[in-house]
Order: structure tokens, then C-alpha cells, then sequence
């Protein structure tokens, strides 16, 4: 009897789905997911076979029984394959190698000499191939590339702008394939930083999170039901550019009164440089940072005063998304015990008390590693999505 396209759909959809169940409550048995997804046992039984042939799901042996003969066991072969998440940040590029849970094998960050694309893509595509020469060996390698860039990308992982990179209309995407043979993925980096620390941080028990990225700027990736909002152009999180002062300082933008330009490690750093007498050399937040912990008065003030801006803004997207946890990640997230006094105090003072008492604020568990991590599921997910596919090349 001939299959029709549907009943192909439909079994590779239900296999996705049993793929699924195994990863997130192994070690199970096929009886355990036959009862947990409604599948009848026969179905899950030929499922779980073909998985084991395509080697994404191992038998590790018998479980307790019932009554009666044992149960086999069910794990997700995690070292199936191998992801590397990149985050080009403004000053360095980050690259983490992972396997397919997310476990970091090995990471590494180089400078950035220039943000030239004639310069910096083959630099990437070197580090890329270097790290994926490392992955142990597996069935099915690296599978592919996850980036995250600072900056506006179309549904297509097209770089529309970067404005402190200075990249616009630039298919990154298509040049970095002139170098390697990976598939390419491409996102903002927040948006790949609320799905990291979505699936591996701060946010795994969220379905409804806001991911702020504060570094030179500020955005924001925003997770709805579990799911990237992404507004109707693709480019939503722009909470950087929420005005907070009607006659505050000049932005990159243009307008005035920018909230990164209050609350941003960019305007953490300006502050220091006007207040603390280091316009002959630029200080950098690890020295603030240490200074604020000596007991340094003015950068102790400079913190609190940064601190409170940020809280202005946390404020307003408690008043307007309602969300049920606020992650803070990117470099500024460093000097957390630093911001998070006057951060607090200034979202009590201007949130809505409804509105907050259901909205917690937290550091980013995953630290720096947030964007690359979420950058390097993306791939990932792609690959888990086409079963059919490893089988068929096996």
C-alpha cells in the first residue's frame, strides 16, 4: 500500500514528538512514552526503532519492573553530533562547541582588529573550522552554525543594520558559506540569548521572559508562551531606544533620552570618564567594578545612579509585557551586586504593584555565554527537526 505525503507528515511529525519525549524525561521506556504522548505501542515501538538506526536514541538496559519482564530503557544520544553558537560582539567574537544538549565542549574568544567584513568573516570562518576540528568524533559531525549579531536580521538571517559594527544590508550568511560547509543560522544576539537562557539558564522554568542584552546598547529578546516574539518585521527588542527622559543625552539613533543611553555598560563607562578623571586613559568595567568593591564612593554612586536607570526601564516593561521573570545578561550583567540594590527599589517605586507581583528579576545564569549557547540551539533544532533525513543517510 502506497503512503500517502500526509501519513508521511504525520509520522515524521509523531516521531519528532517521541524524539522529544525521550530528551526531555530519559531515561524512559517505549511504554513510558506510548502512555505519555497517547501513541498507540505498536507505533512507538517502530518509532524508537528507527531512531536507534538513525543512533539518536540508545538502549542502556533494563528498568523496574511492574510485574512482569523488565522494561528497556530509552536515552537521547546527546554526542550524536556537534553545534558551534558564535556571538560577535563589538570588541570580540565568542565561540562555544556543544554537543546536542547543550553541553559545552569547548570554548574560545578572539579580539577584533578590525569590523571590516573583508577581514573579519575569514577570521571567523578560520576559528569556526578550527573548533569544529575538535569535536569528538560522532555519527554525524557539526551540524551546523549558530550566530548571533548585534543588530537588526531579517527572516531570512539577512544583517539588515548593525550600527556599532557599522554592517548594513549585509548578507553574512552567504559570505560566510564561501568559507565552510556548514549549514548557517543567523539571529540577534538577544533573541539567541533569551533562548539560551531559556533552554539552559535562568529562564528554564519560563514560558514568559524578557532577555535584556546590555552592553554598548540595549536589547531585548522576548519569549511569549515560549515562543521568540518577533514583531512584524522580525526586528522586536529595540527597548534600548524607549525614550525615558524627554532631555536626555544624544543616541546613536539620533533622538534624545534613549534608555541605553542612561543605563548601558557604554554609558556606565561615559559616566566614569567625565566623573573619575580618566579622560586620558579609558577605563574599563572590570576597574570599575573593582573599584566599587574597594569602597570607591564616586564609582559606588556612578553604580547606583546606573542602576536606577535601569530600573526605570524594567519598570516599564513590567507595566507593558507583564512578564512572568526579567533576565539581565551581556557585560553589564557582571556588576549585578552592584546595580541590583537601586534596580529593585526604582521597579517597586514605578511598576504597577499588580503588574510586579508575578514579574521577578534575575541575573543571567549562563553569563557571557547566553547568546552563543542560544546561537549554537539553533542549528541544533533543525537537525532534530529532520529525522527522516539522518536516517535516510545512514
Amino acid at each position: 500500500m502506497k503512503i500517502t505525503g500526509d501519513q508521511q507528515l504525520i509520522k515524521k511529525m509523531n516521531k519528532t514528538i517521541v524524539l522529544d519525549t525521550i530528551r526531555q524525561r530519559q531515561p524512559l521506556s517505549r511504554s513510558d512514552i506510548s502512555s505519555t504522548i497517547g501513541l498507540n505501542k505498536a507505533t512507538v515501538s517502530s518509532l524508537v526503532l528507527e531512531l536507534i538506526q538513525s543512533q539518536l536514541v540508545n538502549e542502556i538496559g533494563p528498568g523496574a519492573s511492574s510485574g512482569g519482564r523488565k522494561p528497556t530503557l530509552l536515552l537521547f544520544n546527546s554526542n550524536a553530533g556537534y553545534a558551534i553558537g558564535v556571538d560577535i560582539r563589538i570588541h570580540h567574537v565568542y565561540f562555544v562547541l556543544v554537543n546536542l544538549e547543550g553541553v559545552v565542549i569547548k570554548d574560545l574568544t578572539i579580539a577584533i582588529t578590525s569590523i571590516e567584513p573583508d577581514d573579519i568573516i575569514p577570521e571567523i570562518a578560520k576559528q569556526i573550522k578550527a573548533l569544529g576540528n575538535e569535536a569528538p568524533p560522532s555519527p554525524y559531525g557539526v551540524i551546523g552554525i549558530g550566530i548571533g549579531v548585534p543588530g537588526l536580521v531579517d527572516e531570512q538571517h539577512h544583517v539588515v543594520s548593525t550600527p556599532n559594527l557599522g554592517w548594513d544590508n549585509f548578507s553574512l550568511k552567504t559570505s560566510l558559506e564561501q568559507y565552510i560547509d556548514y549549514p548557517v543560522y543567523i539571529d540577534n544576539e538577544a533573541n539567541a540569548g533569551a533562548i539560551g537562557e531559556r533552554l539552559y539558564g535562568a529562564g528554564k522554568e519560563s514560558d514568559n521572559l524578557i532577555y535584556l542584552s546590555i552592553g554598548v546598547g540595549i536589547g531585548a529578546g522576548i519569549l511569549v508562551n515560549g515562543q521568540l516574539y518577533r514583531g512584524t518585521s522580525n526586528f522586536s527588542g529595540e527597548v534600548g531606544h524607549m525614550t525615558v527622559t524627554e532631555e536626555g543625552p544624544l543616541c546613536r539613533c539620533g533622538n534624545h533620552g534613549c534608555w541605553e543611553t542612561l543605563a548601558s555598560e557604554k554609558a556606565l563607562l561615559d559616566k566614569a570618564t567625565k566623573r573619575l578623571g580618566q579622560s586620558e586613559m579609558e577605563i574599563t568595567l572590570d576597574e570599575l567594578i573593582a573599584l566599587a568593591q574597594a569602597g570607591d564612593k564616586a564609582t559606588l554612586e556612578l553604580f547606583e545612579e546606573v542602576g536606577t536607570h535601569l530600573g526605570v526601564g524594567l519598570a516599564n516593561l513590567v507595566n507593558v509585557l507583564n512578564p512572568e521573570l526579567m533576565i539581565i545578561g551581556g557585560r553589564l550583567s557582571l556588576a549585578g551586586n552592584l546595580l541590583e540594590e537601586p534596580m529593585l527599589n526604582t521597579i517597586e517605586n514605578r511598576s504597577l504593584s499588580y503588574h510586579r507581583k508575578k514579574s521577578a528579576v534575575t541575573f543571567a545564569k549562563l553569563g557571557l555565554r547566553s547568546t552563543a549557547l542560544g546561537s549554537a540551539s539553533m542549528p541544533i533544532t533543525a537537525f532534530l527537526k529532520d529525522t527522516d533525513k539522518h536516517l535516510q543517510s545512514e
